[in-house]
């Protein structure tokens, strides 16, 4: 029996399939997926931020010629994608399946928005960690041989999030200093099994971790203990260090959340301070911007990452990133039966 395991084991080593369930939560990919292309799409105040630059498409309106913000999320989708698909030379043809979600009720804007790609779909939904879930699954179909192409695609919209999990915006209601910006706009990504990098060499999915934090208006302390346990995990998981990486990055922190995570991380021993930045942080000038606490929503990770990070990759201006997407389990109906906010966070270790 023992010798039989073993000759499997050496046959999928040969065949450059294996996945190999390290430590407690996390898989090592042999034969690594390579991040094939990127494409970002976003709304008129992430335009007007430090990053504008990085993304493929900038829009000036919230509704870009639709007749609602849920229809206009719909076109940030499939425009990111479309533009993805043309800057990859891949056709449609040989995309085999696609992982893609959102934050409205029952992911509208990803299935719609992709509904005439005509490719095999996953709908995902990790509220905020979206973006990375969906590379942690299709990182697998591909480095296990399932596909040699997948699509990943995420999005998110200020209005259409603020009507659905907080207040209508026609209310004019004060927001507290702790409330982040939800990013409007879009990210997608293709992983292949071909390509010379960057390659995602291990992921780290999270487990449910919940303080009892309740304040819907402060998603970065709610969040930022499913993002330790992920971090930690993963560093005992791979025997890393946080010196291992040129950046550690999470996706929706903003401010408060970043602070907090560089404080939980230094009681388990872990000193993220010169390496660490958040997504929600880069995306605006809180001074300028007015955003509170900074950034939040799926594509705050999924643009700042198809966007900046991928071109500091691509330039070998960095070689090693530790990608951490974070994300609120809630919905309006929990948040008013009182219930707390579960949290999660998914890690994706991408190495040139």
């Amino acid at each position: 029996m023992i010798n039989l395991v073993k000759l499997l084991l050496e046959y999928f080593i040969k065949g450059g399939i294996i996945l190999e369930h390290i430590g407690e939560q996390t898989i090592k990919f042999e034969n690594p997926p390579t991040i094939l292309e990127t494409a970002c799409i976003v709304g008129p105040k992430e335009s007007q931020g430090p990053l504008a630059k990085y993304f493929d498409q900038c829009i000036e309106d919230e509704f870009w010629g639709e007749k609602s913000w849920e229809k206009a999320e719909s076109k940030f989708v499939k425009q990111t994608v479309s533009t993805l698909i043309s800057k990859s030379n891949i056709p449609v043809s040989d995309i085999d399946y696609c992982f893609a979600g959102d934050l409205l009720n029952q992911c509208i804007s990803s299935s719609f928005g992709l509904r005439e790609l005509n490719i095999p779909f996953f709908g995902v939904f990790g509220a905020c960690s979206t973006f990375a879930e969906s590379m942690c699954l299709g990182s697998v179909f591909v480095s296990s041989g399932a596909a040699k192409n997948v699509l990943c695609a995420t999005s998110s919209h200020f209005c259409s999030a603020e009507k659905q999990f907080r207040f209508p915006l026609e209310l004019g209601n004060q927001r507290p200093p702790t409330s982040q910006w939800t990013v409007t706009g879009s990210g997608a990504v293709i992983l292949s099994g071909n390509g010379e990098g960057p390659f995602i060499t291990h992921i780290t999915p999270g487990k449910i971790v919940d303080m009892g934090i309740k304040d819907a208006n402060n998603m970065g302390a709610a969040m930022a203990p499913a993002a330790l346990s992920t971090l930690v995990t993963h560093f005992r998981d791979t025997g890393r260090k946080p010196s291992y990486y040129d950046a550690i990055i999470t996706g929706d922190l903003g401010h408060i959340g970043k602070d907090i995570l560089i404080e939980l991380a230094e009681t388990k021993g872990y000193n993220i301070k010169s390496n660490y930045n958040d997504c929600g942080v880069l995306m605006f000038d809180k001074e300028k911007q007015d955003t509170h606490s900074g950034g939040s929503g799926c594509a705050c990770l999924g643009t700042v990452f198809s966007g900046y990070f991928y071109k500091q990759l691509k330039d070998k201006k960095i070689k090693r990133i530790l990608m951490i997407a974070t994300g609120a389990l809630m919905n309006s109906t929990s948040t008013q039966q009182g219930e707390t906010i579960p949290g999660i966070a998914h890690a994706i270790s991408i190495e040139i």
